[in-house]
C-alpha cells in the first residue's frame, strides 16, 4: 500500500482497497502438493514401467527390495527430472506469492489504480470520471468463496482486467460510491 498512499494528490483520499482473496494463496499452495506428488509419481512410475524405459535408463531392482532401496536404485536422469518437477511448483508458488506482496488496487474519490511489480513498476490508473463501465467475473467457486475477477472499461483507455480479489461486489460499489461524488 505504500505507492497508494504515496500518490495521493492534494484532497484525494482512498475509497476502498482491494486485496487478494485467501483462495489465491491456496491456489498457490497447490502448486507445491501437485509438484511434489507429480515428482512422486515420476519416481514411482519409473519403477512401473521399467521394461519399456530406454536401456540407459533401466536399473536392476532385487526382487527383496524395501521401497527405499527401489528408490535409491533409480536412474539418477530420472531423479533430476522428479526434482526439476517440484523446482517448478516452488517456483510457481513463488511467483504468485510475489505478485500478490507487490500488488495494489485501490479507488479513491478521484482515480481507480492498479500497481504490480516488484522491480519494474507497472502503474494503471483510470479517472473515476472516465470509467464507462465496471464488469464483475465470478464463477461458481467464485460466487460460493465470493472473490473474482473486476473488468473496468475506461473511455480511451480500453480495459483494465484486475486480479482474483475478495468481495469484487463491494469493489463495484466504491467505483460506483467515489463516482458518484
Amino acid at each position: 500500500m505504500d505507492y497508494i498512499r504515496q500518490s495521493l494528490g492534494e484532497d484525494e483520499e482512498l475509497v476502498h482497497v482491494a486485496r487478494f482473496h485467501w483462495m489465491y494463496t491456496v491456489s498457490a499452495l497447490f502448486n507445491i502438493v501437485f509438484s511434489l506428488i507429480l515428482s512422486i509419481g515420476v519416481i514411482v512410475g519409473s519403477l512401473f514401467v521399467q521394461p519399456w524405459l530406454p536401456e540407459f535408463l533401466r536399473v536392476e531392482i532385487p526382487v527383496e527390495a524395501n521401497w527405499v532401496d527401489m528408490v535409491r536404485a533409480v536412474h539418477p536422469t530420472i531423479k533430476i527430472l522428479a526434482f526439476l518437477v517440484l523446482v517448478m511448483g516452488l517456483f510457481k508458488y513463488a511467483h504468485m506469492m510475489i505478485v500478490k506482496a507487490t500488488t495494489e488496487i485501490a479507488v479513491t474519490n478521484r482515480r481507480l489504480v492498479y500497481k504490480r511489480g516488484l522491480i519494474a513498476r507497472y502503474v494503471g490508473e483510470i479517472n473515476i470520471d472516465r470509467i464507462e463501465g465496471v464488469n464483475v467475473l465470478q464463477g461458481v467457486w467464485g460466487r460460493i468463496f465470493n472473490f473474482g475477477r473486476v473488468m473496468v472499461r475506461g473511455m480511451g483507455v480500453g480495459e483494465v482486467v484486475l486480479p482474483p480479489i475478495e468481495d469484487p461486489i463491494k469493489f463495484r460499489r466504491a467505483i460506483e460510491k467515489a463516482r458518484s461524488v
